[in-house]
């Protein structure tokens, strides 16, 4: 039954996001006051169980370029895509130091081994966390890094999971 309920969340929220992509006219000879449409706007299910996502870029004391591209990154698109989920704290971003003392109960409830992004998601059924490898292979592409991980924290806030 849950299954069921994802996938026809996944195919509404998805459909949603092509309506946003497609809609409204971005010939701005017609309309020179339009403002060009952004890469991707969210579209959250108001009724998720889901109560509130949290994003944490695990980090050392020391970072390479790839480590801080993954958090500079994930911050802008957070910061940019979900600025009412922010305010309301629906949505949480941070960076976190794992070799700070004050940091080891939050990398235990994580298990964070090193560097990493990671997803904390709270709803009826508790906790969840899910480690996201993708982003590594994007870094180079901003654009694409910006628009999946939009789409990734969207679906953790419509309650998908997978």
């Amino acid at each position: 039954m849950g299954t069921i309920n994802r996938m026809r969340s996944f195919i509404i929220v998805s459909f949603i996001i092509v309506l946003l992509l497609t809609a409204g006219c971005t010939d701005k000879s017609t309309h020179p006051n339009a403002a060009a449409p952004s890469a991707y706007q969210p579209a959250i299910v108001a009724n998720s169980t889901v109560e509130r996502v949290e994003v944490y870029h695990f980090h050392g004391n020391q970072q390479c370029t790839s480590c801080i591209a993954v958090g500079d990154l994930a911050e802008k698109t957070v910061n940019t895509n979900f600025k009412t989920e922010l305010a309301s704290g629906r949505v949480v971003f941070a960076h976190v130091n794992y070799d700070l003392p004050e940091n080891a109960a939050l990398v235990a409830k994580y298990g964070v081994t090193g560097s990493s992004l990671w997803f904390g998601i709270y709803d009826a059924n508790g906790f969840h966390r899910q480690q996201d490898m993708d982003v590594w292979y994007m870094t180079g592409d901003k654009e694409k890094y910006k628009e999946y991980l939009a789409s990734v924290i969207t679906r953790r806030l419509n309650g998908d999971l997978s």
